[in-house]
């Protein structure tokens, strides 16, 4: 494993990763990698609302991977944030595991929200907030955070699930800003 370390390194470069954080996540985690990110952007010009937009949708991958993850380790959540850079754009990836039954609900939310333009989006968003928590998962319809996301995102947000096993899948996410 060691020795693949390096290979490692050089497969995210090349991938345009410049951050990858794979483990527990928690709100003073979050903190300090905001921090990393800002001043990395920073040292690259990178204008304060774009600075702003990838934290934000960080902040809110990570919010899920804690609150949604169905993998834990004592009472932290599992799961991966990315940071990259492509094609003139920063882009941010996500993953955590998720139980069977989800798959379905989180991949017809996703899919609406793909196929909606800016502002159906928009729109959708105030909607959303207006209703309130959904009394069955507490959550707000069809997550406020996710619509957020596919707000800031200049083009569909892109989803997967990889089946790991007959009870539990791996939800991946990527948002291009």
């Amino acid at each position: 494993m060691l020795t693949d370390l390096y290979e490692f390194k050089k497969d995210l470069g090349k991938r345009g990763i410049f951050f990858c954080l794979s483990g527990p996540i928690s709100q003073n985690l979050v903190a300090e990698i905001g921090t990393t990110l800002e001043q990395k952007m920073t040292l690259e010009d990178t204008s304060k609302s774009t600075v702003l937009r990838v934290f934000s949708t960080v902040v809110e991958n990570a919010q899920n991977i804690m609150r949604y993850s169905d993998e834990k380790e004592e009472k932290l959540s599992l799961g991966i944030i990315a940071v990259g850079y492509e094609d003139n754009h920063y882009f941010v990836l996500c993953g955590n595991m998720i139980e069977k039954n989800k798959v379905e609900r989180l991949r017809s939310k996703l899919t609406a929200l793909q196929n909606m333009d800016k502002n159906e989006l928009k729109e959708y968003y105030r909607k959303q907030r207006r209703k309130g928590p959904a009394p069955i998962d507490k959550s707000r319809g069809a997550g406020l955070g996710f619509i957020d996301m596919a707000k800031k995102a200049c083009q569909p947000i892109e989803f997967d699930f990889k089946k790991v096993n007959e009870n539990f899948y791996f939800f991946s996410m990527k948002t291009v800003i």
